[in-house]
Formats: structure tokens, sequence, C-alpha cells
């Protein structure tokens, strides 16, 4: 009875404070691709960004696009964190979120940030946002279907403890490792010039469509209730780390087409 009443009383505080069921890579993923991005930064583009973050790193700002979610007045932007399209779609023939979502939240934050005109304040925001979003967009079920909020109503379970699907590839997998951010970066896979550029060839659609491949693969690898445990783990957490990496790079990427 205990725990019934505490269960109701944390819904409702998730309800009046923001926060939903739509998570995202865990602290750890999200500084782990903006370390990589760091690494990946041109000379001209690491001193800009710098100045624009007073000294703090991508790893850093990396998690304020949650942090805020506890704050009402963003949440116009909370819509920004995923994604919804059936598995057999794209995002072209996909029902749009008319409060924006992935796509239209990351093209919103390069055009502050190219705009001249834009102030410093306004650039550092939405600087901040972009590092955390195309993080989001490797999370293979922030590409997801909607009628199960990108996996969040799939009960499953983790070594026995109960969890969903969207925890499962947001933190489980990354917390059972027990790695570091830095940890995790550090150990991100040697990749040739030629593997760098092929990972970071093509637009932001390409990249949705490339994770939303991987959605699809995810939503067939369990069953509702299933207990996922070391099989799963060593099956998907390798995909997991080429996620983050894919991130990193690709923010790479922007950032230094933006401050070229």
């Amino acid at each position: 009875m205990k725990f019934l009443k505490l269960f109701f009383i944390l819904s409702l505080l998730a309800v009046f404070t923001g926060f939903t069921t739509f998570d995202v890579w865990g602290p750890t993923g999200h500084r782990a691709t903006g370390k990589i991005a760091e690494n990946h930064l041109s000379k001209r583009a690491k001193r800009k960004i710098d100045e624009l973050l007073q000294g703090e790193s991508l790893a850093f700002v990396s998690t304020h696009a949650d942090q805020i979610k506890s704050d009402k007045k963003y949440n116009e932007f909370y819509s920004w964190h995923y994604v919804n399209m059936p598995l057999d779609g794209d995002y072209e023939t996909a029902e749009k979120n008319p409060q924006g979502d992935l796509v239209t939240g990351i093209n919103y934050c390069v055009k502050v940030l190219k705009d001249e005109k834009s102030s410093k304040e306004d650039k550092r925001f939405y600087l901040k946002m972009l590092v955390h979003l195309v993080g989001d967009l490797h999370q293979p079920m922030h590409i997801g279907q909607k009628e199960d909020k990108g996996g969040n109503t799939i009960q499953v379970q983790w070594f026995k403890k109960g969890t969903n699907l969207h925890r499962v590839w947001d933190e489980n997998m990354i917390e059972e490792w027990n790695m570091s951010y830095l940890e995790l970066a550090s150990n991100a896979k040697d990749l040739s010039k030629e593997q760098i550029k092929a990972i970071q060839k093509g637009s932001v659609l390409d990249w949705v469509k490339d994770t939303h491949q991987i959605t699809q693969k995810v939503y067939g690898s369990v069953e509702v209730g299933e207990d996922l445990r070391y099989r799963y783990s060593y099956e998907y957490f390798p995909v997991v780390r080429e996620q983050l990496q894919k991130g990193g790079l690709r923010l790479a990427k922007i950032l230094n087409e933006i401050f070229c």
C-alpha cells in the first residue's frame, strides 16, 4: 500500500515538473558523445566554442537540455528530443509534431548559431541544445513509435529489475558496464580518416534514416516482460558504443562547419 502511494506521488511529480516518459541517453552517454566531438574539432572551431561556452566543455554542457526540463518556461523544447514515425515509414512521410521534433530542433539550433545577428546569449543556449540533440538523434528509441512512446511503455526486466525498452538503451546497458564518459570516449573504436568521412557524410535526415534502421531491429529484439541479461548486453552494447561515436563525429562535423 505504501509502495502504491509512493508510486502515485512520483507519477504526479513527473507530470507537474515536466518530466515525462521520453528519456534520453543518460548523462554518461551524452558526455561521451560531447567528448568524442571535442576530439574532432578544428582548432578554429574549438577556440570559438571555448569563447562562447566560457571554458565549459561540450561534455559538461551536453546534459543542459535535460536539466532545463524542470523549468516550465522551457516546455516548448520538450518535443525536440525525439521523432515519432512508424517502423516501416520515414521522416518525410511521417506525421509531424506541430511543436517541432529532433530534426526541426537541430536545424533551428544551427540557424541561430550561423546567424551573425544572434546574441551571444542565444548562441550559447542553442549550442548547448545542439550538443544534446545530436546525441539524442543517435539513441535508436528516440526515433521510435508514437503509440509506445519510443519504447517507454514496452515493459521488460534488466537483471530481474523492472524497466522498459527505452531505458535499457538510454542507461541500463551503459550503467552495467560501469564506465565513465571519459572511458567510453577514450575507448571509442579507432577509425581511419576515410571511415570518419563516411560516418560524417550526409545530412541530418540521412542520419535519422541511419539510426531508424537500428530502431527497427531494437523493436524486434525483445518480448514484453522478458528478463534481459548478459546476452542482450553482449549483442547490443557494441551498437550503443557505435552510436555514441557516430553522434560525436557528426556533432563535430556540424560544429566545424558552423565555426569554420
